[in-house]
């Protein structure tokens, strides 16, 4: 499960992918397969949350890995690229970027 920190020491994958309305399902569903088939069994995984936009253009991985070094060397294995290539495929576009949680808010 995801839990949200900041200033944590692992590292914090947000890929944002655009898509056509029509195949953001199945993106949806490529990204879970992923997940559940090879990204989880990949040491240094944390979690994946998939989201899709309510306008159907955008499908977001949000995922945690342990640090920078695990979620590079998740990038060389050759299952996981195999499903990065499948999630290419459908998506018009993505932009993969590591980020630092800096702060967290909730309601009083």
């Amino acid at each position: 499960m995801s839990t949200i920190t900041a200033h944590a020491d692992h590292a914090t994958l947000i890929n944002v992918f655009t898509v056509q309305p029509e195949r953001a399902q199945e993106l949806a569903d490529l990204l879970t397969a992923a997940t559940e088939d090879v990204m989880q069994h990949i040491d240094g995984f944390i979690s994946a949350n998939i989201h899709v936009s309510t306008d159907g253009t955008r499908v977001v991985n949000y995922a945690q890995w342990r640090s920078a070094e695990a979620m590079q060397a998740m990038q060389q294995n050759p299952a996981a690229r195999e499903h990065m290539a499948r999630c290419a495929e459908v998506a018009d576009g993505f932009e993969p970027h590591l980020y630092t949680v800096e702060s967290v808010h909730s309601a009083p």
